[in-house]
């Protein structure tokens, strides 16, 4: 009975199918699990290209913007005070007084003033020299600190330009900030050199005709001293001063 009942159902549903139009039963729409499962796998598979397309546009932004920040300047420069400093400095050597720092005037000035006496000069002559060269020697102790003077001067100078850089290099959002901010650190180290070698040779010669003048009136005395006891070679009743 069962049986029968199953194979009626069956033959109204083949009526009723064969009753609707053929138009209609091309548009039914079969499900295919398989093909159903492809496509939702090739979905999945391009999705993720996407995503991996939009993680390396993420990156290359990223790269882009890194690279940005090390490419760009730092917005501090203590060049100009530094050159400034240096050009103080400069122009201090340059207006030494006297016997400045020239090979060519040194080697003039000691065949002649700082030269040994010798028996034909005049007495005024002993005495002209002696003079200028107790100028010579207080001309280069004012030079001296003169030189010096300015170099304590640059010194609160460099204090704010080294913690300004300092601050800056901290602050550095990229490579060339640093490394800028690097170079004008050494700069200022070169400055502060400068500034010692100005402020050396300034008291360095300051000495030297300090010395050379001590010498040239130890030979001048004896000259004198000669001259005295010779009153009949040459010998001057001028009196000779001496300077120290």
């Amino acid at each position: 009975m069962r049986r029968l009942t199953q194979l009626v159902a069956a033959g109204l549903i083949a009526a009723a199918i064969l009753q609707v139009p053929r138009e209609a039963r091309a548009q039914w729409i079969v499900f295919d699990p398989n093909n159903y499962a492809q496509n939702v796998l090739t979905a999945a598979r391009e999705l993720q290209q996407i995503n991996n397309q939009i993680t390396s546009l993420q990156n290359q932004a990223l790269m882009l913007v890194n690279q940005a920040k090390n490419l760009a300047s730092l917005p501090y420069s203590s060049l100009q005070q530094l050159e400034q400093s240096i050009q103080r400095t400069q122009q201090l050597l340059s207006q030494a007084q006297r016997i400045a720092y020239d090979v060519q005037q040194i080697d003039r000035a000691f065949s002649s003033t700082y030269a040994p006496a010798s028996s034909s000069q005049p007495a005024q002559a002993l005495i002209a020299n002696a003079q200028t060269r107790w100028q010579n020697a207080v001309a280069g102790l004012q030079d001296a600190m003169r030189v010096q003077a300015t170099v304590v001067g640059n010194l609160d100078t460099n204090r704010t330009q080294m913690s300004a850089l300092v601050s800056s290099s901290q602050g550095a959002s990229g490579a060339l900030q640093a490394s800028q901010a690097g170079n004008q650190l050494l700069a200022l180290q070169s400055q502060q050199l400068v500034d010692l070698t100005a402020a050396i040779a300034a008291q360095g010669r300051a000495q030297a005709l300090e010395q050379a003048e001590r010498a040239a009136a130890q030979d001048q005395g004896r000259e004198q001293l000669r001259r005295f006891l010779n009153p009949g070679q040459g010998y001057q009743s001028t009196t000779v001063q001496m300077f120290h």
